[in-house]
Order: C-alpha cells, then structure tokens, then sequence
C-alpha cells in the first residue's frame, strides 16, 4: 500500500508539471525542474510500485471483463430470441434450450464438429434448438468472408441449411465456382443470389455475428453456447451430451 501510495503522489506530481499547462507556464515555474527529478527518483528507488499498479490494472480489467462476459451469457440463456435474431436456426421451435455455434466455413475443426453435431440434432432436435452464427476467420481463412456470404445469400430463399452442408462437405472446393456450383444445385434464383450475397445487408449480417463473437470474447472456432454454458473445438457428442444434462437440470 504504501508503494501505491508513492506512485499516487508521483503521479499527481506528474500531473502538475505536464498536465494542461503550457510551456510558458512550466517556464515561469521554477520550482517544476526540481519537483520533476522528486518525482523520478521515487520512481527510481520504488520500480515495483509500477508493476503493482500494472497488475492491479489488469486485475481490475479482468475483473470487469469476466463480469460482463457472465452477464451476456445471461442473456443466451434468460433471452435467447433477442440474440438468435435473423440467425437461422434447426431443431426445436420451443426455443427453450438453444444452442448457439459460432463456425466458419473454411475452419477445419468447424467441419469436424458438422458431424457430430449432425448426430446430436438428430437425436435431440425435438428439445434443442441449434442456432448458427458466423464467424469468418478472414486473415487465415481467404475463402470464409465469401463463403458466409454465399450461404446467406441461400439462406434469403430458403436454403441456408443446404447449402451449408455443401460448404463443408466439399471445403476444399470453396471459391466462386463452387458458390456457383451449389447455388444451381439447389435451383437457387442465380440473379438474385449474386445480389443478395454482394449486398450490404449481407456484409451487415455477418458483421453483427462477429461483433457478438467479440462481445463474449470468441477468438476461434468452432466456439459453442448452450443455455449460458461454453465449450468449443471439435467437440465430441459426448460432451455435447453433458452439457445439454447440465443444463436440463
């Protein structure tokens, strides 16, 4: 305490000489050239009290952060409408356990976890409400921007969930050809798949997912939310499993 308390001082001394007064003022003052080398020599005989008030900054930032990280996953579980929004969604229409996954399409670990996820809905799709949100990785994945574009683009006729299944069963074909490809296979309106996707609503869609993704601090993916509870990677069914237990309870 009594360090902080030190570096207190040091820097409301430091306020005085370099605040808001202008060089006129520190020029008539002659007393700031000796307060300034008080100032530096405390910081001098006392550097550990930098490195506290660093952590205690940091302390204090975690703190703040965790506690509005708690707070939005409340809001997953307490009010989950307000967060699917436009989002489509598979599975339950209660909407009383949903569970929210954050994925790109051009992420390897994402089309790992397509299957079992594939295999959870099937078995729970009567109690669970799957919600997918996007998640772009551009700077490692070129292809995943265009790719979330194309997708939503399906989604406006009616085919999001088809066309996601393309996506990441054939990954390693993500381009524009292949948008294309799978549009017609669909018997997607071509013309108005080529608006939809290069449209700002489009662009503003993903770009609300991702501002969510960083709300909660989602870095990578896939990353996954079911009633307030986390868990992320290539998970296996079974831990999908317990975690919809836990959260039944």
């Amino acid at each position: 305490m009594r360090i902080l308390f030190l570096l207190s001082i040091a820097i409301a001394a430091c306020l005085t000489i370099s605040g808001c007064n202008s060089s006129a003022q520190l020029t008539n003052n002659p007393t700031n050239p000796e307060l300034e080398q008080q100032v530096l020599q405390i910081l001098r005989d006392n550097p550990e009290a930098i490195i506290e008030s660093v952590q205690a900054y940091q302390q204090q930032q975690q703190q703040e952060q965790q506690a509005s990280l708690q707070e939005t996953l409340q809001q997953f579980k307490n009010n989950p409408q307000e967060q699917i929004g436009e989002s489509p969604t598979l599975g339950s229409t209660a909407q009383k356990i949903v569970l929210f996954e954050f994925s790109d399409f051009q992420c390897p670990f994402c089309a790992k976890a397509k299957e079992n996820l594939k295999e959870f809905m099937d078995k729970h799709q009567d109690r669970v409400t799957l919600v997918f949100k996007h998640l772009p990785l551009a700077r490692i994945h070129p292809q995943a921007i265009p790719a979330a574009k194309a997708a939503w683009a399906a989604q406006q006729q009616g085919k999001f969930w088809e066309y996601h299944d393309a996506l990441f069963e054939q990954q390693d074909k993500l381009g524009e050809e292949f948008y294309l490809e799978i549009a017609n296979n669909l018997d997607l309106d071509i013309d108005k798949f080529n608006s939809d996707r290069q449209s700002e609503a489009a662009t503003t869609s993903i770009e609300t997912d991702v501002k969510l993704a960083q709300k909660i601090g989602v870095s990578g993916t896939p990353f996954f939310i079911m009633n307030g509870e986390t868990f992320s990677g290539a998970v296996k069914v079974s831990q999908m499993e317990d975690t919809l237990a836990k959260v039944s309870q």
